[in-house]
């Protein structure tokens, strides 16, 4: 999976009728918005609200189904959102999930405490990958089957594969967005699994840290690595961060 850039939008956004059919009459906020199209939404004015994941149709690097399926199993374990729902039309596709407490990582509040949120960022990876058990989990996020999609002259980038350091099940996609904070600072749950599978940690680690330069600034990764309780493997980071901006 390659760097998907997502941001707060800023500008009006089109709601599609599959959204708005979806709310049923509660306002209908947009929250996310990413570089392939893909918008979450907000719905909020009955119950303890929900949120509405919805992409276009004909971009599978945004699988909803696989996403379903992969909160469905990490959430016996783990806080992850629920899912309510889940559908396609001829526009696109949506999954509807629980909203959950705490704020996402890189809400204004938690930019202004960079440090903090590093902290909880990796407080929250570690909580998720000592939680999920691999002898169950029926996906995978290895280095080979990575490297498998690639196409065959991108494949001859990549270098010799680091050997494992330790196996567990991968968020995926753990750049700083996706873990939920609490207003205490404490790490609440993880967004965005559709990628989750086993994989060596460092997958997850490197790609993580790397995030927060991106959403913070530079200065933060030694916050994070303290709080997962491990120090930076240069070799297996820079390994990992190739892998991911491959793509």
């Amino acid at each position: 999976m390659s760097r998907v850039i997502a941001q707060i939008p800023t500008a009006p956004v089109a709601v599609p009728d599959a959204v708005r059919e979806l709310a049923a009459g509660d306002e209908v906020v947009p929250v996310w918005r990413n570089e392939l199209g893909g918008l979450t939404f907000r719905l909020t004015g009955s119950g303890d609200g929900r949120f509405v994941k919805w992409v276009p149709a004909g971009t599978p690097e945004l699988d909803l189904g696989a996403e379903a399926e992969r909160l469905a199993w990490a959430g016996r374990y783990t806080p992850v959102p629920r899912v309510l729902a889940q559908g396609h039309d001829a526009s696109g596709a949506w999954l509807v999930t629980a909203a959950l407490a705490g704020r996402s990582a890189v809400d204004p509040y938690w930019r202004a405490r960079p440090e903090a949120a590093a902290r909880a960022v990796g407080a929250g990876l570690r909580a998720m990958h000592d939680a999920l058990p691999t002898g169950d989990c029926p996906f995978t996020w290895s280095i080979r089957d990575r490297v498998a999609r690639l196409s065959p002259d991108t494949r001859r980038e990549v270098g010799e594969l680091p050997p494992v350091d330790r196996l567990v099940v991968c968020h995926g996609d753990p750049c700083a967005p996706n873990t939920l904070v609490a207003d205490d600072g404490s790490w609440a749950a993880h967004v965005d699994l559709d990628a989750l599978g086993v994989a060596d940690r460092w997958a997850d680690l490197a790609v993580a840290s790397y995030s927060l330069e991106w959403n913070y600034g530079d200065g933060y990764e030694p916050a994070f690595f303290d709080a997962y309780g491990i120090a930076p493997d240069a070799g297996r980071i820079a390994f990992y961060r190739h892998l991911w901006d491959l793509g």
